[in-house]
């Protein structure tokens, strides 16, 4: 098979990325179609693949302000030229999808989640410090990219969703059923630590719809030793308004960060996630993870077996959940069982499968349609 890769924009590295990676090991010899790619960002082997870009890679500053460009999106994608393959597979929260392809190209797209800012707009404003014009000005343009997405989306052939919480999305927006493949977790690279400490542990962006000020105010009130990997335009207010039980670290290596995994008591995860990697990662190394009841933990995480949920998303029902947790025990082969089935093994077996699959169903569909064209 002659196939494609399609990527949204390359400037910045996280799942999304590693997802494309998965993809290009299963298919190395296939290209790589995005707007924009910054090679001084990414990993030295995206360097080695051969990555297609746009007239957009030109544009003044369009790697530190891809957002700015936003018009330029839906022109890009339309006009590349993915005629002679055979497979086309996009990877996309937002523009990759709507590529164009040959009648008899199949076109799979590993839906990460529909435009998150344009159909979950409020959400998205409530989060954000957006200026009043911003404010006044960007609902109608939402209203169009709800229209556009819902025309590209009519594009895909066969929609592949990474949690439970996508295909629904998907169903609502896009009127369209969807598969479930969860997306590869490195969890060979995570172990169980021979010792457990006496830390709670966070990881995340510290941006405001990560939620991390719920942890911060919970256990400024529980007052137990927590840890805060990462950063983020939102960590001077919360080192702040954290007292001295809590420590933020910044950034740490992989390595640092697997050691942290595996000797805390529990990982908190208090956003809501399209799939989230890092709670599988946690539980890889045998440790449970309490988490807001939404999105992908309701995939990865098992109440009462691999952590425990809270069901509003506030520091009130936070501080119960941790209290709970500390009332059980944890058996940390079961925790690190239930990480193994979002494994990067996995991923590569289930899709590989589903691209043959879908291969196979729309050569017989040709043929059913090439031999009733003689015989008429």
């Amino acid at each position: 098979m002659r196939v494609a890769l399609v990527h949204d924009y390359l400037n910045q590295y996280g799942g999304a990325e590693r997802v494309l990676e998965a993809m290009h090991d299963l298919f190395p010899d296939a290209p790589i179609f995005t707007s924009i790619f910054d090679p001084e960002v990414m990993p030295p082997s995206y360097r080695r693949m051969n990555i297609r870009t746009s007239f957009m890679q030109r544009l003044p500053g369009v790697m530190s302000r891809h957002q700015s460009y936003l018009p330029f999106y839906p022109l890009v994608f339309e006009n590349f030229d993915l005629s002679g393959f055979d497979v086309v597979i996009s990877n996309s929260s937002a523009w990759a999808k709507s590529i164009i392809t040959d009648p008899e190209t199949l076109h799979i797209c590993y839906c990460l989640t529909p435009m998150r800012w344009a159909w979950r707009y409020h959400d998205y404003v409530n989060r954000e410090r957006l200026g009043p014009l911003a404010r006044i000005a960007l609902p109608p343009v939402m209203n169009y990219l709800r229209m556009w997405d819902v025309a590209a989306a009519n594009r895909v052939d066969s929609f592949v969703a990474i949690s439970r919480a996508v295909a629904d999305r998907i169903k609502k927006f896009y009127r369209r059923d969807a598969s479930i493949i969860y997306p590869p977790v490195d969890t060979e690279a995570f172990r169980p630590a021979g010792t457990v400490d006496d830390f709670f542990l966070v990881a995340s962006r510290l941006i405001p719809y990560k939620r991390v000020d719920l942890v911060v105010d919970a256990f400024n009130r529980l007052g137990l030793p927590l840890k805060i990997v990462g950063d983020g335009r939102d960590r001077a207010d919360l080192q702040a308004s954290a007292r001295d039980n809590i420590e933020f670290l910044g950034r740490v290596s992989d390595a640092d960060l697997s050691d942290l995994y595996g000797r805390c008591r529990a990982f908190i995860f208090p956003g809501e996630e399209d799939f989230g990697i890092a709670p599988v990662e946690a539980q890889a190394c045998g440790r449970p993870v309490i988490a807001f009841a939404a999105g992908g933990a309701l995939d990865t995480v098992v109440d009462g077996t691999t952590g425990r949920y809270f069901f509003e998303q506030t520091s009130d029902a936070l501080v119960d959940a941790v209290r709970r947790f500390e009332m059980q025990s944890w058996d940390s082969t079961l925790i690190r069982c239930n990480a193994e089935r979002f494994s990067l093994n996995t991923f590569r077996s289930e899709f590989t499968t589903l691209v043959e699959n879908l291969s196979v169903q729309r050569t017989q569909h040709r043929n059913a349609v090439d031999r009733i064209g003689v015989s008429s």
